[in-house]
C-alpha cells in the first residue's frame, strides 16, 4: 500500500512541478542568497503575481541615500501589493567589503525593511539570471541604483537610471501602473 501512495506522490509531483515552473515568469526563475542570512530568496515564490521594483544598490555610492526614499515608496505601496528587492553589487566598485557592513548600511543607517540579497554581479557576462533577464527586457544597469519596475506578469514596464529619485513622478506612475496590473 505504501508503494502505491509513494507512486501517486511521485506522479503528482512530476505533474505539479513543471506546471509551477510554467507559471513562473522567466524573470523570476531562480533565487538569491538573502543578505546576512542562510535563507535564500526564491524569486518566484516571493514575487510571482506581484508588482515589483528591483534596484541594484551599493553602500558607498553618491546615490546610497536613495535607500530612504525606496523604503518610503515601499511603505507607501506595500499594502497595495508592491514588493521591492534590493540587490547590492560591487560591479561599479562601491559596495562594502563584507555583508555585515552592507547590512549595517541598509538596515541600521537607512531602516530598510524590504528584502535585500547578498552582493551579486548585475552587469556583463557574470550577471545573475535576474539581471540578465532585466537587461534582455530593457537594459543592463549602467551604475548603482538603476531601477526596474516589473508588472504582476513578470514583464519590465519601465526602467530608470540612478539619477531618478524614488519620489520621481515618472517612477511613481510606473509603480502605480505595475500595481494596476495585478489580476
Amino acid at each position: 500500500m505504501w508503494r502505491v501512495c509513494l507512486l501517486v506522490v511521485v506522479m503528482l509531483s512530476a505533474w505539479v512541478a513543471p506546471a509551477q515552473a510554467a507559471e513562473c515568469p522567466v524573470l523570476l526563475q531562480g533565487d538569491l542568497q538573502k543578505l546576512r542570512s542562510q535563507e535564500r530568496i526564491d524569486l518566484c515564490a516571493e514575487f510571482a503575481g506581484k508588482p515589483l521594483l528591483v534596484v541594484n544598490t551599493a553602500s558607498f555610492c553618491g546615490f546610497t541615500p536613495q535607500f530612504k526614499g525606496l523604503e518610503a515608496l515601499y511603505q507607501r505601496y506595500k499594502a497595495q501589493g508592491l514588493a521591492v528587492l534590493g540587490v547590492p553589487s560591487d560591479d561599479f566598485r562601491q559596495e562594502a567589503d563584507s555583508s555585515e557592513e552592507t547590512a549595517k548600511v541598509c538596515y541600521v543607517n537607512y531602516g530598510v525593511t524590504f528584502p535585500m540579497s547578498e552582493t551579486q554581479p548585475v552587469s556583463g557576462a557574470n550577471a545573475v539570471p535576474l539581471f540578465r533577464e532585466l537587461a534582455a527586457q530593457s537594459q543592463a544597469p549602467s551604475w548603482n541604483f538603476s531601477k526596474y519596475v516589473i508588472d504582476a506578469q513578470g514583464q519590465v514596464i519601465a526602467s530608470f537610471p540612478s539619477s531618478t529619485s524614488p519620489d520621481d513622478p515618472a517612477l511613481i506612475a510606473a509603480v502605480e501602473q505595475a500595481i494596476a496590473s495585478q489580476r
